[in-house]
């Protein structure tokens, strides 16, 4: 059953790396579940502390990605409208896959600064921010998804080192 246990994680570990790229994957989460069906294993020795530790910077990370466009859009200079179109637009770029996810935000962001008479350079600046809130979140859920694996293969290595 440990090799079930294993090969699972290891496949969630591996699909929260990609939704750390690919927006629509649920990545930091994904990767969690990985790390706790690991303690499902025998021999497995994940502390109550790194998995206390992990699900917070999980649920901090998964928080921050939703929020930071809206909020390096406002840091930026934007207007309350700039901010409320990056997360619409990050809503309804969910409905458009990857692309969507990348541009909606983006496009709320320029909708939104245009909408309140900012001019369409200021607009193009602020909706900039937005999208490098995508890119420095992808960034550090990468770092995430990379410390689960990582994790994850140091002791699956150790419990099948165990097992022969």
């Amino acid at each position: 059953m440990d090799i079930l246990y294993i090969i699972l994680a290891l496949v969630l570990a591996f699909v929260g790396l990609l939704g750390s790229v690919v927006p629509v994957l649920p990545g930091p989460p994904l990767s969690y579940v990985a790390l706790i069906l690991l303690c499902f294993c025998k021999g497995a020795e994940v502390s109550v502390t790194t998995l206390v530790i992990m699900g917070v910077l999980m649920a901090v990370i998964t928080i921050v990605d939703y929020i930071a466009p809206a909020w390096m859009t406002k840091l930026k200079g934007g207007s309350k409208s700039a901010s409320n179109g990056a997360i619409v637009g990050t809503i309804v770029g969910l409905f458009f896959g990857p692309i969507g996810v990348i541009v909606g935000p983006f496009l709320g962001a320029f909708i939104g600064e245009v909408i309140a008479n900012s001019s369409s350079g200021k607009a193009f600046n602020v909706a900039l921010m937005s999208f490098w809130a995508f890119i420095l979140t992808s960034g550090v859920k990468l770092i995430y998804g990379i410390t689960v694996m990582v994790m994850l293969v140091v002791v699956a290595i150790d419990i099948f080192a165990a097992m022969f």
